[in-house]
C-alpha cells in the first residue's frame, strides 16, 4: 500500500512539473509577449488580442489545453505547498531559500491568475488596451499586477530547474548549478518584459 501510494505521488509530481512547463509555462510566455505589444501602442496590442480571439476552436483549446492543466497544476501545487516539509538542514542555504520562494510564489501566482482572469478574460468583454488601462490606473491593481508578474515569472523560471531534475535532464551537481544560473537569468528577463508591459498600460491610448 505504501509503495503504491509513493508511486502514485511520484507520477502526480512528475505530471505537476510537466504541466507547469507544458502547457501552463507556454501560456505564460504567450501572455507575457502578447501584453508586451502594449509597449508598441494600443493598436498593436488590440490587434494581437484580436488575432488570438479568432483562433479556431479557441474555447476548446483554452479549456482542455490551458484551464484544465492550470487548475491541476495550481490545486496540486497548493496541496504540495501546504503539506510538504521544508528542506532545512538537507540542502544549501541558497536552495532552501529557493525551495521556500517556489512555494510562496506558487500561492501568490495561483491567486493572481484567478483574479486576473476574472477581471479580464471572464469580465464579459474581450480584453482591450483601454480596459487594462482603466484597471491599472487603480494603484492597488497596478501593484497587484507587478507583484503577480514577478511571482509568476519567478515560479516558472525556478520551476524549470525542478523540472529538469524531475525529468532527468540535469543529473550532476554542476549541471544543476549551471541550470540554476540560467533559470535566474530567464526570470529577470521575463519579469522585465512583464513589468514593462504593465507600465505601458498606464499610458493613455
Amino acid at each position: 500500500m505504501a509503495e503504491a501510494r509513493a508511486h502514485t505521488e511520484f507520477i502526480l509530481r512528475r505530471l505537476h512539473t510537466l504541466a507547469g512547463v507544458v502547457p501552463v509555462g507556454l501560456f505564460l510566455l504567450e501572455h507575457l509577449f502578447t501584453n508586451a505589444m502594449a509597449t508598441r501602442g494600443a493598436a498593436n496590442f488590440n490587434s494581437a488580442v484580436y488575432t488570438i480571439q479568432h483562433i479556431p476552436f479557441l474555447h476548446f483549446i483554452e479549456f482542455f489545453f490551458i484551464f484544465v492543466p492550470l487548475i491541476y497544476h495550481g490545486v496540486y501545487g497548493m496541496y504540495v505547498a501546504f503539506t510538504s516539509g521544508y528542506n532545512a538542514g538537507q540542502y544549501s542555504w541558497y536552495r532552501n531559500v529557493m525551495f521556500v520562494l517556489q512555494r510562496v510564489t506558487g500561492v501568490i501566482t495561483f491567486i493572481f491568475i484567478i483574479f486576473h482572469l476574472w477581471t479580464t478574460r471572464f469580465s464579459g468583454h474581450p480584453p482591450t488596451f483601454d480596459m487594462v488601462h482603466r484597471l491599472v490606473m487603480n494603484p492597488a491593481y497596478f501593484w497587484f499586477l507587478i507583484i503577480g508578474v514577478v511571482a509568476a515569472t519567478f515560479h516558472f523560471a525556478n520551476g524549470l530547474w525542478s523540472f529538469c531534475i524531475h525529468w532527468g535532464i540535469t543529473v550532476g551537481a554542476r549541471a544543476q548549478r549551471v541550470t540554476s544560473y540560467v533559470t535566474m537569468v530567464i526570470f529577470v528577463a521575463l519579469a522585465a518584459v512583464g513589468i514593462d508591459a504593465v507600465v505601458a498600460f498606464t499610458h493613455a491610448a
